[in-house]
């Protein structure tokens, strides 16, 4: 198994409010998670940093190798409410940092169980030489129009609100997440991405730049790449593993 990641100002932004950690848990077993934070000047980078920090501790303090699916899902769904809990409370107790938040997306990839959580619209994909699967549901508007069918997915990548969610760590007491599970087969790849990525790149250039691109070691630099040459107006994150 093997990790890589990357994250970037993009082209326009002054300051970059994702934030990405990469966890070891044992020889077995890899951590991977991506948060996009927003708020004001500070409080976005605050919110993403501090989900992001306190989710992976708490992995780390839960963690035992051999955990069962079951044993997986319950302990992503804690990690997610104590990073929630923590950012919101932050975000009362400090003038600064009011109504700040950040989307979370996290991976768990044990030998081959594969345990995706998400909270607002930050993605997990599988690629494989097949094709590419979005594993997780936007926690968004447009997702939202487009399951009652008032948005076509070609509609909703130019539609005025395509970046307000509806789901955010630390914008309330109590946040619902997502949870995923998967099967891996040898050489799939799982890349996490905030939406400054996947809002410039499609899927298919993606399935494209892990499967025919090159060394997979370069898929998230070539990605960047992409994005940061169609402007990117948004900070740019990535995290590819491959099993």
């Amino acid at each position: 198994m093997q990790c890589w990641g990357i994250t970037d100002l993009g082209c326009t932004r002054t300051q970059n409010q994702d934030m990405y950690q990469i966890e070891q848990l044992d020889k077995h077993t890899v951590l991977c998670v991506v948060c996009d934070g927003m708020g004001g000047a500070k409080s976005g980078n605050v919110a993403s940093t501090l989900a992001a920090d306190v989710f992976a501790q708490e992995i780390r303090r839960s963690f035992v190798s051999g955990m069962d699916v079951e044993q997986i899902d319950q302990m992503l769904r804690s990690a997610v409410k104590l990073a929630n809990f923590t950012v919101f409370d932050q975000s009362q107790q400090f003038e600064e940092f009011a109504g700040m938040g950040t989307t979370l997306v996290a991976v768990l990839v044990q030998g081959k169980q594969v345990t995706v959580v998400n909270v607002g619209d930050s993605r997990a994909y599988s690629i494989k030489e097949d094709g590419i699967n979005q594993l997780t549901t936007d926690h968004s508007l447009v997702q939202m129009m487009i399951d009652k069918g008032e948005l076509t997915p070609e509609q909703a990548k130019t539609y005025p609100g395509k970046n307000l969610i509806t789901r955010a760590i630390g914008t309330e007491m109590v946040v619902r997440c997502d949870v995923f599970h998967h099967k891996a087969s040898d050489g799939e790849c799982f890349l996490l991405c905030t939406d400054g990525l996947c809002n410039m790149v499609d899927d298919q250039e993606m399935l494209f730049e892990v499967v025919h691109g090159g060394d997979v070691a370069g898929v998230c630099e070539r990605l960047l790449a992409i994005a940061k040459n169609r402007g990117a107006p948004d900070n740019v994150t990535c995290v590819l593993v491959q099993v």
